[in-house]
Order: C-alpha cells, then structure tokens, then sequence
C-alpha cells in the first residue's frame, strides 16, 4: 500500500514538472491551431450467435468513440469510450439492453521526450501480448478472442507507463515499463478484477517478431492470491500467409501453478475469391477455478473495404464462457 501511493505521488509530481518545464516552449503551439487536433472516430460491430447449448443471439456488440488530440507539441491525448451489448435480441427477451454497460477503455495522456523514451499517464490498455492491444473488431480476423488473452491477466490498467524504441541494426528493440497507481473503479460482472499489476514488455525482429512480458498482480477473489506471469508472442509472414501466436504462464506465491494459456493462429489468403482469407486457431486454457479448456476454430473473413470487415466462424473443443460460446458466429465491423 505505501509503495503504490510513494507510485501515485511521485508520478503526479513528475508530470507536475514535465508541465512545468515544457509550458514555455510548447505555448505557443498549444495555443495555435488548438482545436484542429482533435479526431474524433471509433468502430462497431454487430453480430449472430448460434451457441452449441443456448438460443440464438443478435447483438450490437460495440459502439466505441475514440478522440485524440495532437498537434507539434511533446503532448497526445488518447481517450476511448465504449458502449458494450447496448441492444441485444433472443427468444426469451426479445430486444432489450439487459447486457449493456458503458466503459471507459482507454483514457491517457503522452508525452514525448525521444523516440528512445516516452511518458504516458492514465488508463491504458496493459501492453501484454499482442490482442490485447489490438483487439478492435476491425483490426481481427475473428469475432471472440482467445481465452488466454483475457481471463488471466487485466486487460487495461489506471497507472503511469514509461515505453520507447531503441534502435539496434536495421530494427529496434521496442520496452514497455509499466504500473499501477490506481484501483480499477468500474467492472463488468464477467470480468475478473486484479489489483497490484505491475510488469514490463520487450518486443524485437522485423520479419518475424516477438515479444516478451513479466508480470506480477493480485487477482480480486476469496483469497486474494498473488502471482507472477510470463509472456510470449510472436507474428510473422510467409508467402503472405500469417501466423500468430502467444502463450502464458502463472505462478502463485509459491511457485506452483496459478494458470496457464495459449493459442496459435492462422490467417490464410483465399485464392479463388478476392479480399477472402480463411482463419484457423487452436487454443488451450487453464485457471485453478475454472478447470481446462481446450478449442479450435475454423472460419474465414472478407475485407469488403479496408474500414469493413465480414467474419464467419465455427468454435468447438471443451468447455464454454459467456464471451467465447461453442457454436456458430457471424459478425460485421466497420470503422468510422
């Protein structure tokens, strides 16, 4: 507790001085052409569920707004605001908004001092993994995400993280520091709550890259355990075929497992039918109090223009979790 507050109060201080020192040469930019840094824009997504074990779904999925701000000054600003299920339709409940919430999913504030290092404070999505940190309906070849990328680590965090890019060869070895400074204050009732999160992330290789997360963090439950986890991943290209992949590992305070999860994917060019690609994923996850899960999926996605996307899948293996149903998905993204 003293450390997270020493956390806070030296952050609050350090941006304090970083405004204070830049405030006279980045004036006269902010002042100039001020409002002509704001854009505004988001994506959504709506789609049909057919689950194995359940009636059939029809939901608009997400509305996200997302606003930035920037102009030739040191300072970005970063907000995303996400109406989650606002309408929803099956059988027994006809249309209705039972499922729908607003989130905050992102909310922070950079500033830059080279591309070598980077300042950002505010509610940032946790930079594990590659999904997580773009996960756009848009940016995805499928509808649900892999298990392991959101039921063993927090998906954002309220804190300070310092990150950059340092040049080595023909590429860069891209750092990610980061910490929590403040609880989260808003979950859905599907989402596992963790506080204490602290960590760091390495990612390097051009052809082929990959990444490398270290993490510690409290998961809200009976018990309040404490863990540490390790993270890989990797994407790379071949003959315009892409392979996706990552996996992690979690131990509890004394060293036995506390979870674990992986995934690999592939993303396939059709070559019968233009802007056609054709998924393929398998999966296995574990928690203490979940059990195993193991899945595979089949599908395919048509890039009908580069803001729209069209994606069909099939979702089978074991087990099931309200945000990753076994059976059919259809859905449409657009960005705006």
């Amino acid at each position: 507790m003293r450390f997270n507050k020493l956390i806070c109060s030296g952050s609050v201080a350090l941006l304090l001085m970083l405004c204070k020192a830049a405030s006279a040469d980045e004036a006269a930019h902010l002042n100039s052409g001020f409002i002509d840094g704001f854009r505004l824009g988001g994506y959504a997504s709506a789609g049909v569920t057919v689950p194995r074990n359940a009636e059939t779904r029809i939901t608009l999925n997400e509305i996200s707004l997302i606003l930035t701000w920037e102009n030739e000054s040191r300072f970005k600003f970063f907000g995303e605001l996400e109406f989650e299920k606002p309408l929803s339709w099956d059988d027994d409940n006809k249309l209705n908004t039972k499922q729908s919430y607003v989130d905050l999913e992102r909310l922070y504030l950079d500033y830059n001092f080279s591309e070598k290092i980077n300042l950002r404070a505010g509610r940032f999505l946790t930079p594990t993994g590659r999904w997580n940190q773009l996960h756009a309906a848009p940016l995805v070849w499928t509808s649900t995400r892999p298990l392991a990328t959101s039921r063993l680590f927090p998906i954002a965090s309220n804190g300070v993280m310092a990150f950059g890019a340092i040049p080595i060869d023909n590429s860069a070895l891209e750092y990610s520091l980061f910490v929590e400074t403040l609880k989260d204050q808003m979950n859905d009732d599907n989402e596992i709550k963790f506080s204490n999160v602290k960590g760091a992330r390495l990612t390097f290789g051009q052809e082929a890259n990959y990444g490398l997360t270290l993490m510690s963090f409290n998961e809200k439950t009976a018990f309040k355990p404490a863990y540490r986890m390790l993270g890989i991943d990797f994407i790379t290209h071949y003959k315009g075929i892409e392979f996706l992949g990552e996996a992690f590992q979690r131990w509890d305070t004394h060293n036995e497992d506390g979870g674990s999860g992986a995934y690999l994917q592939t993303a396939v060019p059709l070559p019968l039918v233009q802007n056609w690609t054709g998924i393929a994923r398998i999966e296995t996850f574990h928690r203490p109090d979940e059990g195993h899960h193991q899945r595979w999926l089949i599908g395919t996605a048509w890039r009908m223009k580069p803001t729209q996307l069209l994606k069909l899948e099939f979702t089978g293996g074991s087990g099931d979790q309200p945000e990753s149903p076994r059976g059919f998905l259809a859905s449409f993204a657009v960005l705006f």
